[in-house]
């Protein structure tokens, strides 16, 4: 044999990043959704939430994860991170190279993951409209 494989649990948790308690799993049929977010060098995304549970792991660079409160947190590569949930954030590169970061949603069929939110200098009325993330 060439060699035995290896495990290691990177998570293992019911909370998100921030401490707070995850909410139940969607009724209905499962979706589950991976992506592969590439934020270049200095990149943010827009200020948005989500509306189902997902995870990731950040696969190179560093990610920091701004809440619209301030509160924020940087996952460094080969990290796993519990997204908040219905908290309005926005992620960002603050490196000088890109940031690969493979993320996985536990959704239903029709149901957005990712939605467009007013940030804290946005003003009133915009936002709410499904983004891709």
């Amino acid at each position: 044999m060439p060699g035995n494989s290896e495990t290691a649990e990177l998570l293992r948790t019911s909370r998100s990043w921030d401490g707070a308690a995850l909410p139940p799993y969607p009724a209905g049929t499962p979706l589950l959704v991976a992506k592969r977010i590439i934020f270049p060098a200095g990149h943010r995304t827009g200020w948005h939430y989500h509306t189902v549970l997902n995870y990731g792991i950040v696969a190179q660079g560093n990610l920091t994860v701004v809440c619209r409160d301030g509160t924020e947190r940087t996952f460094h590569e080969g990290e796993a991170l519990v997204e908040v949930v219905g908290a309005v954030h926005r992620g960002e590169n603050r490196g000088s190279t890109p940031v690969v970061l493979h993320m996985f949603y536990a959704s239903t069929p029709g149901q957005t993951e990712t939605v467009e939110a007013e940030g804290p200098a946005q003003p009133v009325g915009t936002g709410g409209e499904a983004v891709s993330l």
